[in-house]
Order: C-alpha cells, then sequence, then structure tokens
C-alpha cells in the first residue's frame, strides 16, 4: 500500500499457454510482484474482447493487462495478433470514456519469462498507483436505465 493508502485494483488477462506460465515461473522463484494483480486466466489473449476489458474497469479494475505469448508463438496460431488490434482499437474508445489509456497494458510474456512476468506486473502498479485510483462515475458519469419513450 503506497502512502496516500491506495492500492490499485489491476486485473490481468493471461493466457494460459505462456503468460500463466510465466506468473507460475514469477512465484516459484519467488520473485516480488505486486499481489494486487489478479489474473484470470484465458486460453488465449486472442480470446479477450474488449467488453471483457471494460466489464473489468465497470467492476473496479484500476488498470487491466492482457498478456500473451510473443508474436510468431501463440498456440492458436494468431491469437496474440487478434489482441493486439483489439487493444490498439480499444485505446481511442478509452479517451471517449475519459478513462486514460495507460490503465491498458499488453504485453507478451512467455513461459519462462518468470522474470519478466514480475517486472511488466511491477511496472503496471507503480503507473495506475501514479494515475490515482478510477471513479467509474467521474469518467462516464452515473449509469442511468435507458427509458423507451412511449
Amino acid at each position: 500500500m503506497t502512502e496516500t493508502g491506495f492500492e490499485p485494483n489491476i486485473i490481468a488477462f493471461v493466457c494460459n499457454w505462456c503468460s500463466y506460465g510465466g506468473a507460475d515461473i514469477a512465484g516459484s522463484m519467488r520473485l516480488k510482484y505486486p499481489s494486487n494483480i489478479k489474473l484470470i486466466r484465458v486460453m488465449c489473449s486472442g480470446r479477450v474482447d474488449p467488453e471483457f476489458i471494460m466489464e473489468a474497469f465497470r467492476s473496479g479494475a484500476d488498470g487491466v493487462m492482457v498478456l500473451g505469448c510473443h508474436p510468431n508463438d501463440c498456440h492458436y496460431i494468431e491469437g496474440n495478433y487478434k489482441a493486439l488490434k483489439r487493444c490498439n482499437m480499444l485505446r481511442p474508445l478509452l479517451d471517449q470514456f475519459n478513462i486514460e489509456q495507460d490503465r491498458l497494458h499488453l504485453d507478451w510474456v512467455s513461459a519462462s519469462e518468470g522474470e519478466k512476468f514480475a517486472r511488466v506486473s511491477r511496472e503496471m502498479n507503480e503507473r495506475i498507483t501514479k494515475l490515482g485510483p478510477l471513479n467509474w462515475e467521474k469518467a462516464i458519469g452515473p449509469i442511468r436505465s435507458m427509458e423507451v419513450p412511449s
């Protein structure tokens, strides 16, 4: 926890074949990385729909990471390229919701890169700590049900 008492809530969507293994190796090697990063294991980073990312923010995440296999190493051939395209497509939309683009991070971490997983996690935690908490209602306004005119 920081001096201000803010500990970011960070969601990491991690690829089953590579990034999850990197997280596991980091833990096995007892490498230090923030405990406030919550892993969601997905079969492929290409499976992470932009709607999942927005739902993570809406549900209280201050930051979201999508971690996948290195380019040309995807078990599903081009899933990581899909993740790259989706994250690039989502970034300008984050601006429209008054969500800083730095709150979303995409990276490639293989199963043998425990040190990289730990480093990327620490860097994301530092970046989000500097940005402060995401105030969803301030970013997009209160959520109102849509009324259909009669």
